[in-house]
């Protein structure tokens, strides 16, 4: 029984840093343009297809492909920006918000449609030689295995979470994001370039997305029709660790991938409920959030 805790605790941990991946670029439009993107994880489906492509045609490793992706979705971020979401800045917060939503809503039939139409509706994943290697670990005298993906997808996720809080808290773009994301209005009159600054924000979250999907089609499945499952894992997680905090939110990812890992020694197919009493104790007695402060102040 030891074990088996201890196997589900390390992989509920390795997931947890995914759905932190996740959900990192969504907060980040979010919490800086007030834009509710829900088709964010037709990003990461978009990522994900990059990747497993290049791997198929060029045999480019996953790991070897991810600064295309993050470039090429960077470039696929500020072209929706472009197209659908640039009208949205001259709108006070909450009907922004409410219209992102809907050109969101409409974005995720048209991307589901044009992935289905090119990709068919199969389930596609990589096998590469390391696949399914894993190496051994030691815990309170018991051998738990750890995938090397799984592994790496968790340090991806440190890595990108700790730069963006660089960036952030640190950077004079930082600086200008933060104004921007404080009262775009005043950020505006002191000579920000806000245009300039949402359009380089929604580039970054795509290419997290981009950046997370090409994990998922390394150690899961990609098809077009998993992006919902993943926004709505964001979602939770952003929640969970409150806007103003990267690294918060990586935290509260893993702590979502504990939780659930755990649940699912006790109560088996019914984890996500079990991941969910907690989402909403958490929105009941702390809805700011776990790790939740003004907007990047």
């Amino acid at each position: 029984m030891t074990r088996l805790l201890l196997q589900s605790a390390v992989s509920g941990l390795l997931v947890g840093g995914l759905y932190g991946l996740v959900a990192l670029g969504l907060a980040l439009s979010f919490g800086v343009m007030k834009v509710l993107n829900v088709a964010h994880g037709e990003l990461l489906m978009a990522g994900g297809y990059a990747t497993f492509f290049a791997f198929t045609f060029w045999g480019l490793d996953p790991f070897l492909s991810l600064p295309l992706v993050l470039v090429g979705m960077f470039a696929f971020g500020v072209l929706l920006y472009q197209v659908a979401f640039r009208y949205l800045i001259r709108f006070e917060t909450e009907r922004r918000i409410k219209n992102s939503l809907l050109i969101s809503f409409g974005l995720v039939l048209i991307l589901q449609a044009l992935a289905t139409r090119f990709f068919t509706g199969d389930l596609r994943t990589i096998t590469t030689s390391y696949s399914s290697e894993a190496f051994v670990i030691s815990l309170l005298g018991t051998s738990i295995r750890v995938p090397w993906v799984r592994a790496g997808s968790l340090v991806l996720a440190v890595v990108a979470a700790f730069l963006l809080d660089w960036l952030l808290n640190r950077s004079g773009f930082g600086r200008a994001v933060r104004a921007t994301a404080e009262d775009w209005t005043r950020a505006a009159l002191t000579g920000i370039d806000v245009r300039r600054v949402y359009l380089i924000v929604f580039g970054i979250s795509a290419s997290l997305a981009g950046i997370a999907g090409a994990m998922i089609a390394t150690g899961y499945n990609v098809s077009p029709t998993i992006g919902l499952t993943w926004t709505l894992k964001a979602l939770i997680v952003i929640v969970l660790a409150g806007l103003g905090s990267m690294r918060g939110i990586l935290v509260a990812g893993i702590i979502l991938g504990l939780t659930e890992g755990l649940a699912a020694v006790w109560v088996g197919p019914f984890r996500e409920v079990v991941a969910l009493v907690v989402f909403l104790l958490v929105l009941i007695f702390r809805p700011q959030g776990l790790f939740g402060r003004r907007a990047y102040g």
